[in-house]
């Protein structure tokens, strides 16, 4: 979880950040989208998934470092936070943590990837002296 939520972030930012400062410089837009996807776990801890919420903690933390380091040459850097979304996870975890960190996530409509990518695509499609920096998005249903 820490190779792929962390270091993963961290890897494809290191190789991204060059390219996108130079098309916010020379590009049409002059403007460039560096867009993280975390989790509403890395705004609220919750028992059973310390692990989990530590690395999507890290990815906001990231994120807003970045963000100030890079906004003032055009570079955008945004990070969309979801709650319940409907994939794999529920199929992939033990019963006893299914249960456990689920729970009444498993009964409401969930939010779906369209959701998530109509929200990114929302972030940098706005004109370049407008940075949407965080996205926070739950299901209507979803209480926590």
């Amino acid at each position: 979880m820490v190779a792929i939520n962390v270091n993963g972030l961290l890897y494809v930012a290191h190789a991204a950040v060059p390219h996108l400062l130079r098309a916010a410089g020379d590009g049409p837009r002059r403007v460039a989208d560096l867009v993280n996807v975390s989790s509403i776990a890395g705004r609220r801890a919750s028992a059973g998934s310390g692990v989990y919420n530590a690395t999507k903690f890290a990815v906001n933390a990231f994120s807003e470092s970045l963000r100030q380091e890079v906004t003032q040459r055009h570079l955008r850097v945004a990070v969309i936070e979801p709650g319940a979304v409907d994939t794999e996870l529920r199929d992939h975890v033990r019963e006893e943590v299914r249960e456990q960190t689920l729970g009444a996530l498993l009964d409401i409509e969930r939010l779906s990837a369209p959701d998530i990518a109509d929200a990114i695509a929302y972030v940098v499609t706005r004109a370049r002296h407008v940075a949407v920096n965080e996205v926070l998005i739950r299901p209507t249903e979803q209480v926590r």
